[in-house]
């Protein structure tokens, strides 16, 4: 979980900074991009970059992570997101395909503010709860109707909505598409250009007629995936993989070297004919004032809201008291007493961990692992034996969180059963998080 934390539009940016970066990728882009975020902020910060856009492929995985470590580093973090879109305006075309068999183009959304950052937000959930039909992830262009307050779009490049209909020849379709996307973004919509090796200079020039034509502001764009250049053939690689193909396949979906993270002044350089597109960089940087900030976890109410918080937790306690020992019983009867234990053993372990979780404040916690795991297990979705300290609690396997008997093999839980614990429990089995997902 994580809440929204302002910050200054101007601070930490030097005054001639040259190129800010907006569309970065990460790891998390996956089967795309091969840049922990970690080594992202050490090449921006090395190159004294003043901010850095991460941009990952429909989804935001790396947010809270990377506003974190970007501002422990001094460097001002922008939260964005590139979402496939349907604009929902597409016929079959010559060759007789339908809309809904072909790539997607895909948008760049970044969080200016806080109220930016829950648009986005919402549209990458519902991206993965309501995207529907074949094909990846993605929004549909009349999700926008609800707002896009405090958000700051680019066209997507090479691989945007307007080029990609400019580039097939359908000069009226980009030019609505473009238009829909200022109405949706006033002033707050930039037409994105970038120079990777071989790019199209008509397509380009255009790309600048359609904007400079609708008074749009341009902005350069380098969309790094990999460090370095040298680490093309890698990355390569791994596209390969990520499209089911083989490295020697000359038909297959290529980057290019220039898809490394560029220094500013090799950025500066690429376009030295267009500086207000660098320039832009630096403005869409300094309009951004957003960043995620972490809180600790805020967990449901198990047994339901109550603004008496001391009768919710009572609540809370008693339920889970109540299945732990209608749970013992049932697995002392099925499966019996381990080797030089007695009943006697069981209770009063059973009694001592239970004290513990209620002192800790965990009962809520416990209930809802176990309800997603019996939910799980009810429809047919594998589930772990346990893992982690939650494994040695004798109240999980009471729940049937977990199938191990602690007792039987002499586990001690260090979370659940040691007074000072401070943290929930890794009970979670990896199988029941993709339960949980599923």
């Amino acid at each position: 979980m994580a809440d929204a934390d302002a910050i200054s539009p101007l601070e930490g940016l030097a005054e001639t900074p040259q190129f800010v970066h907006l569309r970065a990728h990460s790891a998390y882009s996956l089967l795309e991009g091969a840049l922990p975020v970690k080594k992202i902020i050490a090449k921006a910060v090395a190159d004294q970059q003043p901010a850095l856009a991460l941009t990952d492929t429909n989804n935001l995985f790396a947010a809270l992570e990377f506003s974190k470590l970007a501002s422990g580093d001094g460097l001002q973090p922008i939260i964005g997101c590139q979402l496939s879109i349907d604009f929902e305006d597409e016929v079959a075309d010559e060759r007789g395909r339908q809309p809904q068999l072909r790539k997607l183009p895909a948008i760049v959304l970044l969080a200016a503010t806080t109220d930016g950052y829950n648009v986005v937000s919402n549209l990458v959930s519902r991206a993965y709860m309501e995207g529907d039909g074949p094909g990846t992830i993605h929004i549909k262009r009349s999700w926008l109707d609800h707002g896009t307050e405090g958000v700051i779009a680019l066209t997507g490049g090479v691989a945007g909505p307007v080029d990609m209909a400019l580039r097939e020849g359908h000069a009226a379709l980009a030019s609505s598409r473009v238009r829909s996307l200022a109405d949706y973004f006033p002033d707050r919509l930039y037409v994105e250009i970038q120079r990777h090796a071989g790019y199209d200079r008509r397509h380009e020039n255009r790309m600048l007629e359609l904007a400079y034509g609708l008074e749009l502001p341009i902005v350069a764009t380098n969309e790094p995936f990999f460090p370095a250049a040298d680490d093309f053939e890698a990355h390569d690689a791994l596209m390969a993989v990520a499209h089911g193909a083989l490295v020697s396949d000359d038909s297959r979906f290529r980057l290019t070297r220039d898809h490394y993270f560029k220094s500013r002044a090799e950025m500066a350089k690429l376009f030295a004919d267009l500086p207000e597109a660098i320039e832009n960089t630096v403005e869409i940087a300094r309009r951004c004032a957003f960043m995620l900030k972490g809180v600790a976890p805020i967990l449901p109410r198990f047994t339901g809201a109550s603004d008496d918080h001391a009768a919710a937790e009572k609540a809370e306690s008693d339920e889970l008291s109540r299945q732990a020992w209608e749970g013992l019983r049932m697995r002392l009867d099925t499966i019996g007493l381990a080797n030089g234990y007695t009943e006697k053993d069981y209770n009063e372990r059973l009694d001592f961990e239970l004290s513990i979780i209620t002192k800790m404040k965990f009962p809520g916690y416990f209930l809802i692992v176990a309800d997603f795991i019996k939910w799980a297990k009810q429809h047919d979705i594998p589930v772990g034996p346990g893992r982690g300290s939650g494994a040695g609690s004798l109240v999980a396997y009471a729940l049937t969180i977990t199938d191990i008997d602690p007792c039987a093999f002499r586990c001690c839980s260090n979370a659940s059963s040691i007074p000072n614990a401070s943290r929930c429990p890794t009970s979670i089995s990896t199988s029941a998080r993709i339960a949980a997902k599923r």
